[in-house]
C-alpha cells in the first residue's frame, strides 16, 4: 500500500482502518493477489449450492479479494459449457462432469476439481399412485409406519405389473453423468431392476437397452411438475425437490442417498484446468472461501442452518419456502406426509473430510460410467488411478487449507484427520446392498454386481 493511498485512507476513514486495511493487504500479498479479482460463478437451484451462497453472502470471497457474481444457469450442460468457453470462471457441478469431460464422454474438456461442495443431499420420490402399489411390499414398524431404509425390491412387482400391461416405467434423474443416475441405478440394480445400459461406440446414449425402469433426463426444478403431469412415475433429485413433492400431495419420498450410500460425494466445485494454472492464487483463494463457507455451514452441529436456509429461500438461489428447504436442511426429513424423521447428515458440508478432493470418489464414478456401459471397454485399475489425479486436486486443496491454518483464520485441528492422507478413503461399507467399496481396486469392485458390465464385457 503505498504512502498516498494510506494518507488518504487515514484523512477519511481514520487510522484503524487504516491498520485493519494494511493487514488485509499484508495477508492478500504473503499468499499472492489474485491474478483474476471479478469472478463469475454458475450453479443450479439447488441447496448443495450452499457454500457458494455463504461464501457470498458471508464476505469470504471479499476477504480473498475476489468480487463474484453468482448467475443461476438453466440445466446442467448449459453450465457446463459455460466454464468450458470462459463465460464462467467456475461453478457448482455435478461430481461426474468434470470426469466425464476429461474421458471424452459428452462434452471433451479439461476440467477440474479442488473442492467437495457436500455429501448426501438426494432422494429418490415416486408418485402417490406407485406408493400405494409398493406399500403392500414394505415392511411396518410397531407404529405403522414403514420401515427404512425402504429398497427396490417393493418397486419390483409394480414395475412387472407394467411390463405386463405393455406400460413403459418412465423414471427421471437430472444427468446422464450425475451422482442421481448413477443413485437411482444402484438402488434399482440392488433390488433385482435393470436400469439399462448405455453404448456410445454404437451411437446408443439412451441408456434404455435392456433396461425395465425407462431413465430420462429432467432439470431439478421441473422434477415435481413432470411427476404431477404424469410424465414420469418417480425421480432421483437433490433438494427442496422431493420435499417439494411432499409439500404439494404429489409424490413421496422413499428413500435418500444417505441411505442407499452413507456418506456419499455428491457436488463439486468445478473450474477449467487452463483456469487453475492460468490464475494459480486466484484458485487458491476461491478454495479458502468455499472451505470458511463449508465450515460454518456445519459448525456447532449445524447452528447457523436456519440463518442458510433464509439465504437460500431468495429468489437469486433457489427461491423454494424456507419451510421446504429448512425440512431437510435443518436435520430433518420428511417421508410420506406426516412421516418426519431426523436425519441430521442428511446435508453435510464440511464433517468427514466432506469437502476433500478423494481420488476414491472421483473412481466409483468411473466404475458406475463402466458399469453401465457409458465406458464401452474394460479399463486397467491404472486408468482409473490417473483420470483421478488429473481431475480431483488435493494439492490444491491442502495449499488452501495451509495457508487458512497460518493465518489463523481456521483451527489445524479441524483438518488433523488429514495428515498423512493418499486420497484414498478406507473401504466403505455402508451400501444399501451391503456390496464393499475400495477404491484401490476398481476393477475388482465391478465383479461384485450381479447386473451390470464386468471386465471384458461390452454391449
Amino acid at each position: 500500500m503505498t504512502t498516498k493511498i494510506k494518507k488518504i485512507i487515514t484523512a477519511v476513514y481514520g487510522t484503524a482502518t487504516l491498520v485493519a486495511m494494511s493487514l488485509s493487504f499484508s495477508a492478500i500479498a504473503e499468499l499472492g493477489y489474485p491474478e483474476k479479482e471479478e469472478l463469475k460463478f454458475g450453479f443450479i437451484k439447488l441447496t448443495d449450492m450452499a457454500p457458494i451462497a455463504v461464501a457470498y453472502e458471508n464476505g469470504y470471497f471479499e476477504d480473498e479479494g475476489l468480487y463474484v457474481t453468482i448467475e443461476a444457469q438453466a440445466n446442467w450442460k448449459v453450465l457446463l459449457d459455460g466454464v468450458i468457453d470462459g463465460r464462467l470462471d467456475g461453478a457448482h457441478m455435478l461430481a461426474g462432469q468434470p470426469i466425464a469431460a476429461t474421458i471424452g464422454y459428452g462434452t471433451k474438456a479439461e476440467i477440474i476439481t479442488p473442492f467437495s461442495m457436500d455429501l448426501n443431499g438426494n432422494a429418490i420420490t415416486v408418485s402417490n399412485e406407485i406408493w400405494e402399489q409398493m406399500k403392500p411390499n414394505i415392511p411396518k414398524m410397531a407404529d405403522g409406519r414403514p420401515v427404512h431404509p425402504i429398497k427396490a425390491d417393493a418397486l419390483k412387482p409394480v414395475i412387472e405389473k407394467y411390463a405386463d400391461e405393455g406400460k413403459p416405467f418412465n423414471m427421471g434423474m437430472v444427468f446422464p453423468v450425475s451422482t442421481h443416475n448413477y443413485e437411482l441405478r444402484y438402488w434399482l440394480a440392488a433390488g433385482g431392476i435393470h436400469p439399462g445400459y448405455y453404448a456410445p461406440h454404437k451411437g446408443d446414449t439412451s441408456g434404455k437397452i435392456d433396461a425395465q425402469a425407462l431413465l430420462s433426463v429432467t432439470p431439478p426444478p421441473q422434477m415435481p411438475a413432470t411427476l404431477e403431469a404424469g410424465t414420469i412415475y418417480g425421480y432421483c433429485v437433490g433438494e427442496p425437490w422431493n420435499q417439494q413433492a411432499v409439500f404439494k400431495g404429489i409424490g413421496v419420498p422413499v428413500v435418500t442417498d444417505y441411505e442407499i450410500w452413507k456418506d456419499n460425494p455428491e457436488k463439486v466445485f468445478g473450474i477449467t484446468k487452463q483456469f487453475s494454472e492460468k490464475y494459480p492464487n486466484t484458485t487458491i483463494r476461491l478454495t479458502r472461501a468455499l472451505i470458511r463457507a463449508a465450515m460454518w455451514l456445519d459448525e456447532n452441529n449445524n447452528s447457523n442452518r436456519p440463518a442458510a436456509v433464509k439465504i437460500l429461500s431468495q429468489s437469486n438461489y433457489v427461491g423454494a419456502d424456507y419451510d421446504v428447504i429448512a425440512n431437510s436442511m435443518t436435520g430433518t426429513f420428511e417421508y410420506e406426509k406426516g412421516d418426519k424423521r431426523a436425519v441430521p447428515d442428511f446435508n453435510v458440508f464440511f464433517r468427514y473430510n466432506a469437502t476433500y478432493p478423494y481420488f476414491s470418489d472421483a473412481i466409483w464414478y468411473l466404475t458406475q460410467m463402466r458399469r453401465w456401459g457409458q465406458i464401452s471397454d474394460t479399463k486397467p485399475d491404472s486408468w482409473y488411478f490417473d483420470v483421478a489425479k488429473k481431475v480431483y486436486r488435493p494439492d490444491i486443496y491442502m495449499k488452501a487449507v495451509n495457508s487458512l491454518i497460518e493465518e489463523k483464520l481456521v483451527d489445524a485441528k479441524e483438518f488433523e484427520s488429514l495428515k498423512g492422507e493418499d486420497g484414498f478413503r478406507d473401504p466403505q461399507t455402508h451400501f444399501i446392498d451391503g456390496i464393499v467399496y475400495n477404491g484401490k481396486q476398481p476393477n475388482d469392485y465391478l465383479t461384485k454386481f450381479a447386473i451390470g458390465l464386468k471386465a471384458n464385457d461390452k454391449i
